[in-house]
């Protein structure tokens, strides 16, 4: 074997959403930082095109993303619709966490491989920033609410017609006892053996 296979194991069964609002004050060091996004460029990619992109909003950056997306919440929702708790949320998040990195599907200018695999592509990318963040005892959340996929949110991040930003992705010390593991179907609930 090549590595500790038990350990890698562990790192991916263990590995658990903790949200923003489960942070603790303590902040995570830039070199951390760029560790989680050195192994998200390790993901798999059909042809080489590498999709992924990372806006990283880091320290006073977080906050003020916070800031920004909850402004942008409340100036495209109907008065009747805005809820200040969603506000309260999206403003908090960006002030909870280290880190706020927007998740960005980069589009490949010859569209030499379907969408579904460049969304893929940077799926695997966040995974491999997941578990980085489990094996430092980090806390992460990969989120898709408020404005996410508004042409708002696309232009606030400077995205070109065909790139797509998928969520972001909060970090932080956790501020709770890990997380329990959650329940997985079975291996036979979810496997079809074809042998002949």
């Amino acid at each position: 074997m090549r590595f500790n296979v038990s350990e890698i194991n562990e790192c991916i069964r263990t590995r658990r959403s903790i949200y923003p609002v489960q942070f603790s004050s303590r902040k995570v060091h830039k070199e951390l930082i760029e560790n989680l996004i050195e192994n998200a460029r390790w993901a798999p990619t059909h042809k080489l095109t590498q999709p992924w992109r990372f806006k990283v909003y880091y320290g006073n950056g977080a906050a003020k993303f916070g800031q920004d997306h909850a402004e942008m919440y409340k100036s495209r929702t109907a008065e009747s619709d805005f809820k200040p708790v969603k506000y309260r949320k999206l403003k908090d998040n960006g002030e909870r966490s280290s880190a706020v990195i927007a998740i960005i599907m980069k589009r490949d200018e010859k569209l030499s491989v379907p969408e579904e695999e460049e969304i893929a592509a940077v799926a695997a990318a966040v995974q491999n920033m997941y578990l980085t963040c489990n094996a430092y005892a980090l806390a992460a959340y990969w989120s898709s609410g408020g404005c996410t996929y508004t042409s708002e949110m696309k232009e606030y991040l400077g995205l070109s017609e065909n790139d797509k930003c998928l969520g972001f992705f909060h970090v932080g010390y956790p501020d709770i006892e890990w997380p329990r593991k959650t329940p997985r179907k079975k291996r036979n609930e979810i496997t079809e053996w074809i042998t002949e």
